[in-house]
């Protein structure tokens, strides 16, 4: 061990005399351990919300959506045979997406109606896990299994949000009339095409909008309703990696030409994520505040420190020590503080965080949240910044003590031992 450690080891343990000087550094160590905490649980916490946020939104929206600018996909077979040859893309999927309104019983809203290929769908999206039943072959039947109405029609399935179907005061085997946009044309002029289907299965997002507003059917049940023939809005896309979202798009749109273009999942949920980031941004500047009040304290007792031992700082130099070597042993004795508090910070914030994950004490209102315990989510590129960070400020907080203590000069000092 060099002299200099030994030295900042010794200054750390305060005689009886001193003890006021070694609480500071404990309360020292102590605010950076809270700082650091606070920064790892916090951080975390929005970490956790972020993901169960994203996996909800990609429950129901594709990674990317191909569209034509020419309109409605004619020809989307070849489209998507196209589209999945591309690297990255794990399957394809044609939809159909709509405006309509439902009414059950005297009750109407406004929906989107979204058409899905029961075969390529439970391949292609996530939908399957919002529904009831989890099962690919479950999720097929809610598409494709008709069922008769007591005047003998035969009604097509649907699948309804969760809260649309809690406001309609419809359930599983309720029959809700659909009302297309595009009507039929008439010898006494447009008329709205409407056509009743019933309600085969529920689904549940966690997100309000799409669980308050969604209608999903068969594809073929899509095209016949919305008069659209054979064709489909456009063909969605299932990545392997979801981040590459962006650069498969541009892979899409060199592949298929000019009259195609791209929307990813991220572009359509901008806003949102962005919000997220600022507001995490936001708070790190925020309780990184609190381990800067922390090294304040270190400089406080470093230059206390300084003023107490002044007299061995001249037998140290009288005796040989260099400038540098002086510097060095405060500068040891901030980081040794610094690192200390930062190792029990960060000790507590993983133990809590795991806490927090494992035994889910505390609870969040569903009707707000959509989940009933709050999400934790350790990122460790998170924990090295917060580590670097705290460590770093205490590092700095030790320069101008330390150079105070190198300026005194052994003869100044014992003129007057």
């Amino acid at each position: 061990m060099s002299f200099e450690w030994l030295i900042s080891l010794r200054l750390l343990k305060a005689k009886r005399k001193q003890a006021f000087i070694s609480l500071i550094s404990v309360i020292s160590m102590g605010g950076i351990g809270l700082g650091v905490c606070a920064l790892i649980v916090i951080l975390s916490v929005m970490n956790g919300f972020q993901k169960d946020w994203r996996d909800r939104i990609l429950g129901v929206t594709a990674h990317i959506m191909v569209l034509s600018h020419l309109g409605p996909l004619a020809e989307y077979d070849q489209v998507a045979e196209k589209v999945g040859r591309i690297k990255g893309v794990k399957a394809t999927t044609p939809y159909i997406y709509s405006q309509a309104m439902v009414n059950y019983q005297g009750r109407v809203s406004g929906v989107v109606l979204r058409g899905i290929d029961p075969d390529s769908g439970a391949r292609a999206t996530t939908l399957k896990e919002s529904l009831t039943g989890h099962d690919p072959e479950v999720f097929k039947r809610s598409f494709t299994d008709s069922r008769p109405e007591s005047r003998g029609q035969v009604l097509e399935p649907v699948v309804l949000g969760r809260e649309l179907a809690n406001s309609l005061g419809a359930g599983i085997g309720s029959v809700v009339r659909l009302v297309s946009p595009f009507g039929r044309m008439t010898p006494a002029g447009r008329t709205a095409e409407t056509r009743d289907f019933v309600v085969a299965d529920l689904f549940h997002s966690g997100m309000y909008e799409y669980d308050a507003g969604m209608v999903l059917l068969s594809l073929e049940a899509a095209q016949s309703f919305l008069l659209l023939g054979k064709s489909v809005t456009g063909v969605e896309v299932r990545l392997d990696d979801i981040y590459a979202a962006k650069e498969v798009g541009r892979r899409i749109k060199e592949e298929m030409g000019r009259s195609f273009w791209t929307r990813d999942w991220m572009e359509l949920n901008r806003n949102l994520f962005a919000a997220l980031k600022l507001e995490k941004a936001a708070m790190f500047v925020i309780l990184v505040l609190i381990v800067l009040v922390a090294a304040f304290n270190i400089v406080s007792t470093l230059i206390m420190i300084v003023m107490e031992k002044t007299k061995d700082i001249g037998i140290l130099k009288s005796i040989g020590a260099t400038n540098s070597s002086i510097r060095k042993i405060f500068v040891l004795q901030g980081l040794i503080i610094g690192v200390a508090g930062t190792s029990f910070g960060l000790g507590l914030g993983l133990v809590l965080c795991e806490l927090l994950r494992r035994y889910q004490f505390i609870q969040l209102p569903p009707d707000v949240y959509y989940i009933t315990t709050m999400p934790v989510r350790v990122e460790p590129l998170d924990v090295l910044i917060i580590t670097s960070a705290s460590v770093a400020i205490s590092f700095l907080a030790t320069l101008y003590p330390s150079q105070q203590g190198a300026k005194l000069s052994p003869t100044e000092v014992l003129r007057y031992e």
